[in-house]
């Protein structure tokens, strides 16, 4: 089992917070994901849990066990790095084996579980190559191979796609999950990319400045932002200035650049903002109840929708998309009318 809490953590530099009294559990066999901007905090507190930091105030509990202060090799866990961090001079085989060897693993178990993992990740037949000769999604995976090789009760992941190219970084989504849900191991895995984040994980913690914004689901984290930050980073949506909202039922009457829309959530004390994503509005050219007056400022073609931006009468700039099999092909200066489905979002400015 590795159930990990992290209670209370806190790192400082000088006089900056890293870490910010940070508070969270993650529970054993599940996918977890550290998301946010560079210098929000989720490197350094991978680190932590991987014994290179240590933290100022706070404990780390893995599995019932106090290991704020325990050194990294007794940790039981395994780390693939953003930049692979493989011995040049080593072949495939002897980069793999270098953990079982370091805990002094008999040569025929080294060579049984090496060989073993390496078809895993098929690169059996590369066993005796060097990491100057491979591609860089072989490379990633023997950085994979010689983390998961020593068994570790927790996968830590900073980064291990960002020197990938589009296509790959895809492929080997889909390799990682894979094998971390045959492994049955919990994995932690840091990321600035929204969209790994959310083809990825089980939950998805998203931070701000050291401390979490929002812990979600990524179908929750989407779906149900509860700040204009997480709306914003997760999907870049539309945030709209909200003039008055009414609850009403279940969701929100929302007065926005003079019109009036449903959204979901119950207004808020404070500032707040409508969150809308380009695939939540719609465009009609005729006016109609609860649809808002704007004008095409431009329209992009990209294959498989139309993306679209509207002026609003408040000057405001809206994006929109549209499937493109429904795309009515505005052009620019096109006077329109915006539909606001009720999947928006009331959220905190």
């Amino acid at each position: 089992m590795a159930d990990i809490a992290i209670q209370g953590v806190v790192k400082r530099y000088g006089d900056t917070t890293i870490i910010d009294r940070l508070e969270l559990e993650i529970r054993h066999g599940e996918f977890f994901t550290l998301l946010g901007p560079s210098g929000c905090g989720k490197t350094t507190l991978l680190r932590m849990i991987a014994g290179f930091i240590i933290p100022d105030e706070g404990r780390l509990i893995l599995d019932k066990q106090d290991i704020t202060r325990m050194p990294a090799h007794k940790r039981e866990t395994g780390m693939v790095f953003q930049d692979y961090a493989l011995f040049p001079d080593k072949t495939v085989f002897d980069n793999v084996a270098y953990g079982l060897r370091v805990r002094k693993v008999p040569a025929p178990q080294i060579k049984q579980k090496v060989e073993r993992i390496l078809e895993r990740v098929e690169l059996g037949h590369l066993a005796q190559r060097y990491p100057g000769e491979l591609s860089g999604g072989q490379r990633q995976r023997v950085a994979l191979a010689r983390a998961l090789v020593i068994e570790p009760r927790v996968l830590l992941m900073d980064e291990p796609l960002s020197n990938l190219d589009a296509k790959l970084r895809i492929q080997m989504r889909d390799v990682i999950r894979q094998l971390q849900q045959e492994s049955n191991i919990t994995a932690i895995f840091v990321t600035h990319d929204q969209e790994e984040a959310l083809s990825m994980s089980d939950r998805i913690a998203l931070l701000r400045n050291g401390k979490i914004d929002q812990l979600d689901t990524p179908e929750g984290l989407y779906s149900r932002p509860r700040s204009a930050y997480a709306a914003d980073f997760i999907g870049a949506a539309n945030l709209l200035d909200v003039q008055h909202a009414q609850a009403q039922g279940e969701y929100s009457l929302v007065t926005i650049a003079g019109g009036r829309v449903l959204a979901c959530g119950a207004p808020m004390e404070g500032g707040q903002q409508l969150a809308a994503r380009p695939e939540h509005i719609s465009i009609h050219r005729e006016q109609a109840a609860d649809l808002i007056p704007a004008e095409v400022v431009y329209r992009r073609y990209l294959g498989f929708k139309a993306a679209y931006a509207m002026r609003m009468a408040d000057g405001k700039i809206v994006n929109v998309d549209v499937p493109a099999a429904a795309d009515p092909s505005h052009p620019a200066g096109t006077p329109v009318f915006l539909g606001f489905s009720p999947n928006c979002c009331l959220v905190r400015a």
